[in-house]
């Protein structure tokens, strides 16, 4: 098979999750900003170029599949300088109306996906003594997110995390960011699943927090907005920790940080009908 590219020198990019919404935009940004990418996506097929982008098959619940993807995008790049998590999907409803295989799913998929790929592509970093690991996170890993708790679990664990794991690999020259957005126009609400175990009692409560979403989507950020900061913090001379994208992103973080508990409770309680 033939290599993507010759020139050793240029900037290698592995992404998972690139068949569609940030992951797809973020890869064609990449490209545009002299990046050689190689995506995922669970259903691509052998030798496949998708908008010009090198896809293969990658499953981020199975090692052996992670372990594999690995091994032919280094075949291929001859070195991985810059990993983006970026699979992962949504669960909607009240926590208890999940049964602990839905949650374990998720987490297999938006934390320990992250973990299994972050673990095959270290090795190499660690070996070449440079390299730069993206995690797409969200604001809802700073902050409560009623009906999305899981979700916004798995997005609270990948702080964390990427945080504890930055200060492990500094010395090996690889540096750990976490990129942050809010509400995104992307095919991601249509991956959001229901709640396996739907309870009538949270009836009104999910209707209430659909209708907040809605609104929130009416006026949320492209994917191009988000891969625009992807692209920032790949190239950032100094990368910081944390990369909020996106007005809504910033408001969120600052204030999470700044505003007293109570004000706070109150105004996410407000902008989801609670009681």
């Amino acid at each position: 098979m033939a290599t993507i590219g010759t020139n050793e020198r240029q900037k290698t990019a592995f992404l998972t999750g690139a068949s569609s919404g940030i992951g797809k935009a973020a890869a064609s940004a990449l490209v545009r900003a002299g990046y050689r990418v190689i995506g995922t996506s669970r259903s691509a097929s052998p030798n496949e170029v998708r908008d010009g982008i090198r896809m293969i098959a990658c499953d981020v619940t199975s090692d052996q599949s992670v372990e594999a993807a690995i091994a032919l995008a280094l075949k291929e790049l001859g070195h991985i300088d810059l990993l983006i998590n970026n699979a992962g999907f949504g669960v909607t409803g009240a926590a208890e109306e999940s049964t602990i295989s839905q949650v374990h799913s998720l987490f297999e998929t938006n934390f320990l996906g992250v973990v299994r790929v972050t673990n095959a592509v270290l090795p190499l970093m660690r070996a070449q003594r440079s390299g730069r690991i993206l995690n797409i996170g969200s604001a809802l890993g700073l902050i409560p997110a009623p009906y999305s708790a899981y979700y916004a679990a798995t997005k609270h664990a990948i702080e964390g995390y990427s945080e504890s794991l930055d200060h492990e690999v500094r010395e090996f020259g690889v540096r750990v960011t976490v990129i942050e957005p809010a509400a995104t126009r992307t095919s991601f609400e249509s991956s959001n699943i229901p709640s396996d175990k739907p309870l009538s009692v949270y009836k009104d409560g999910r209707a209430k927090y659909l209708a907040a979403f809605g609104r929130a989507m009416a006026v949320a950020d492209s994917a191009e907005s988000v891969a625009e900061t992807i692209v920032l913090a790949a190239r950032a001379k100094t990368p910081r920790l944390r990369y909020p994208s996106g007005k809504a992103a910033r408001q969120v973080a600052f204030a999470r940080r700044f505003a007293p508990r109570s004000l706070f409770d109150k105004i996410l309680r407000s902008q989801f009908g609670l009681a």
